[in-house]
């Protein structure tokens, strides 16, 4: 009863008619980021983040409207793969398997179709285990002291980003980047001048949100500069997008499956949307494709992939509100906005700042159910904004990305800062380098310093206290399960 109370009252928050029109506004803009090829949820919330300072908006608004971009930008990423055969993001690469021979033997609007309602599912389902698990976990986490807290930092830093079949080694150093980073400004205990070069902007170190939008959206803006994302290949026609009630039979034991393979694999810090459509379409094929239909042109092959992501997309929302540990790139980005408007994620969040978390959880329903009613009868037009050219797209992102970070502290020292993690980040992903890692590196770097000294502190310098919690033992045990999975990922990746 504490659950449907707490809901009811996120559900005032969230129907307020200002929460209600940026949840609006975020899933159309959200889903019009997805769908265009390269983009994806991380860049798309980044670019947002400005407009929320920009809007003077207090925290639960910020949140609503960020969460919204992410949910749309899930279903919008479907739409390229399956009528261009470019994967919007990284977890709709899947979806391209099938979706694109749908709508190349002209099914397209079916592919359209069941994409939208295995999302909807997906996110619908996704969205009731954040309702019914994440007070579970913070309750738990409250028992959390100096020392597990330093070892789910660990596991966050040793995991996010690997486990996807990216290289570790690469993903390690971007990590140990933002850690270094993180230690620029003044020491928390003697208030030594660390890394500052002189410069008094930088005592308090580096913000996170100004280099969240140098790293994303002006690295972003230089990497369309320096190779055209105009798309090349010929459009398949879309009639009349309604899902009809036999393809949805077909495919909902695949929606239902996807879903549960995909919020499993959005609550693993590191794992994130791109396992879940991974494993969801694996998983699928092995239990439905007995005739070799698979990679032909197959529904049960966009449904299972589809709600498998979406479902990690909220499913990686339980780490970071509960636990303050992202369990996916995109949730580290928003991570970074709580942080900013000094918002501690974690368990006592809860408690604190109810309105926050559970404004958030009702926003998410509304959500699911406006991006139904959009990708529905108006998937037409988001297919058309396929076309959009690069010339109309990246002055918009630049003047956004600009003006939001010149409001936050009205200063001109900031925007050099953008400037400059732009650069980083331009060179970092030429290098094929993940900037994921470094925004965790600069969101949790102090923190994770802090657990340290406090743990030290209690046990006298004795370094052995960091091994003494058996949760502590647990955590330090998944994180090398999950390296090994990461590296075995990286040599079978290598020698295939």
């Amino acid at each position: 009863m504490d659950i449907m109370t707490s809901l009811l009252d996120g559900f005032a928050v969230a129907l307020t008619p200002g929460n209600l029109g940026l949840a609006i506004f975020g899933c159309f803009i959200g889903t019009i980021i997805g769908a265009l090829p390269g983009i994806g949820p991380v860049n798309g919330v980044a670019i947002l983040i400005p407009l929320a300072f920009s809007l003077q908006l207090n925290p639960a608004s910020s949140m609503i409207l960020l969460s919204c971009v992410y949910y749309g930008c899930m279903y919008g990423g479907r739409i390229s793969s399956i009528m261009l055969n470019i994967p919007g993001d990284e977890p709709a690469i899947m979806t391209t398997l099938d979706g694109y021979p749908m709508a190349k033997s002209g099914r397209a609007s079916e592919a359209l179709a069941i994409s939208a309602v295995a999302s909807f599912v997906g996110a619908t389902l996704a969205t009731i285990g954040l309702t019914l698990f994440s007070p579970l976990l913070a309750g738990a986490a409250i028992h959390f002291g100096p020392t597990e807290y330093f070892a789910l930092y660990v596991m966050a830093f040793a995991t996010i980003g690997g486990i996807t079949g990216a290289n570790p080694a690469k993903t390690l150093i971007a990590a140990f980047l933002g850690l270094l980073l993180a230690t620029v400004g003044l020491d928390p205990a003697s208030g030594v001048q660390r890394f500052t070069l002189g410069q008094f902007e930088l005592y308090d170190g580096f913000d996170p949100i100004v280099a969240i939008v140098g790293l994303f959206a002006i690295s972003e803006v230089l990497i369309f500069l320096e190779t055209s994302h105009e798309p090349t290949a010929e459009m398949p026609r879309v009639g009349r997008v309604l899902p009809r009630l036999n393809d949805i039979r077909i495919s909902l034991g695949a929606m239902m499956r996807g879903s549960l393979i995909g919020f499993v694999a959005g609550v693993l810090p590191g794992a994130g949307a791109s396992l879940g459509a991974f494993l969801s379409y694996i998983a699928e094929k092995r239990v439905s494709d007995k005739n070799g239909t698979f990679g032909k042109g197959d529904p049960r092959g966009v449904a299972a992939p589809e709600a498998g992501n979406n479902a990690a997309a909220g499913g990686a929302l339980i780490p970071m509100l509960t636990l303050g540990v992202p369990g996916s790139g995109t949730t580290a980005v928003m991570l970074a906005l709580l942080i900013s408007l000094n918002i501690t994620p974690g368990p006592l969040l809860f408690e604190r700042q109810p309105d926050i978390v559970w404004g958030l959880i009702a926003a998410l329903y509304v959500a699911n159910v406006v991006l139904l009613a959009l990708n529905l009868p108006m998937v037409g037009m988001f297919t058309r904004m396929l076309l959009l050219p690069t010339w109309v797209l990246m002055p918009l992102v630049v003047m956004v990305s600009f003006v939001g970070v010149y409001s936050i502290s009205h200063s001109s020292f900031d925007l050099m800062v953008m400037i400059g993690f732009g650069l980083l980040g331009f060179a970092l992903r030429k290098l094929d380098i993940s900037l994921v890692p470094i925004v965790l590196g600069l969101l949790l770097g102090a923190d994770m310093e802090n657990s340290f000294r406090r743990a030290l502190s209690i046990s006298d310098g004795d370094v052995g206290i960091l091994f003494q919690s058996p949760i502590s033992l647990a955590l330090y045990g998944v994180t090398a399960v999950m390296l090994a999975i990461a590296v075995g990922f990286a040599v079978r990746k290598r020698l295939s």
